[in-house]
Order: C-alpha cells, then sequence, then structure tokens
C-alpha cells in the first residue's frame, strides 16, 4: 500500500515547508509516501468560485487511479482523535490492499464531481486553517498514526 498527499498549491512558505518535509520524511520509514502538489490554477480573476473548483476538480481526478481509496480532507467530513484515527488507518493498511489518497482542495473546496469520487470524508478540526498551515497538521497527525501503531513513545495521552 502506498500513501499519497495531494493538495491544490504549492506549499510556498518557508517554515510551513520545512516542517512539512520534517514529517514526511518520518512517514517515509513506515510506508511509501508521495506528496503530490498541483499547480495552482492561473488567470482565474474572472472565474466565479464554482468554475474554480471545477477546474481544480478536474486536475485532482486526473491526478486519481481507479483503484485507489481516496480519503478528502474537508470540513464536513468525519472527526477522530488521535488514537481513533491511528486504528482507522491501521485497518485500511491491514485490509483494503487499495492505495490511500488523501486530498486537499484548494480555497474553495472541491468540485462535485470531486466529491462524488472520494471514499471518504476526515475533518482534522472545526476550525479553518490555512490550505498551506493543514498539509503540515495533517502530515504530523499521519506520523503520529503510525507511532502509535508501532508502539513508540511519540503519542501521550
Amino acid at each position: 500500500m502506498r500513501l499519497t498527499l495531494l493538495t491544490v498549491g504549492k506549499t510556498d512558505i518557508p517554515w510551513v515547508r520545512d516542517g512539512l518535509e520534517m514529517y514526511l520524511s518520518r512517514i517515509r520509514h513506515y510506508v511509501p509516501f508521495e506528496l503530490r502538489e498541483i499547480p495552482e490554477l492561473k488567470g482565474v480573476s474572472s472565474l466565479g468560485r464554482e468554475q474554480i473548483k471545477e477546474r481544480e476538480g478536474e486536475l485532482i481526478l486526473k491526478q486519481i487511479r481507479p483503484a485507489d481509496e481516496v480519503v478528502l480532507l474537508d470540513e464536513h467530513g468525519r472527526t477522530y482523535r488521535s488514537l481513533a484515527f491511528a486504528e482507522w488507518l491501521g485497518r485500511r493498511m491491514a485490509g483494503s490492499g487499495r492505495d490511500l489518497v488523501f486530498v486537499i482542495g484548494g480555497a474553495y473546496g472541491f468540485s462535485d464531481a470531486v466529491y462524488a469520487r472520494a471514499d471518504g470524508k476526515l475533518s482534522l478540526s472545526e476550525m479553518t486553517f490555512s490550505h498551506q498551515l493543514v498539509r503540515t497538521i495533517f502530515a504530523e497527525q499521519l506520523y503520529r498514526a503510525f507511532t502509535i501503531l508501532r508502539g513508540e513513545p511519540y503519542h501521550h495521552e
């Protein structure tokens, strides 16, 4: 099983990128993991939110294979405590055999087509985070989940 974090836009804030890279390198000790960043759309000032979501959605869907299990990071998704998320991840890794793709959309969210393709939705919080910062927060939670699954001394509860 491979894990992918698929994002719209690049992480260009240096300290956020540094934190993201740190957690990505740690995650790769546990599982094959890839970060794929879809470039932000150019020349969208004349487009409405729905048009932007549709165009981003087309780019997202091109990055997903039919056999992938797709989980959207979405404000309306299910929330987990860290232990429960680790259990969820462990079940996925032990049972499905499908590659797992987590998707962070653009500023306006996901198109209807992306929602229709998704196998699940995950929310990190009821609060809203910047699309750049949420990548690092989620990467840290993935790393935390792997340490919990392995019984390593990172998570304290």
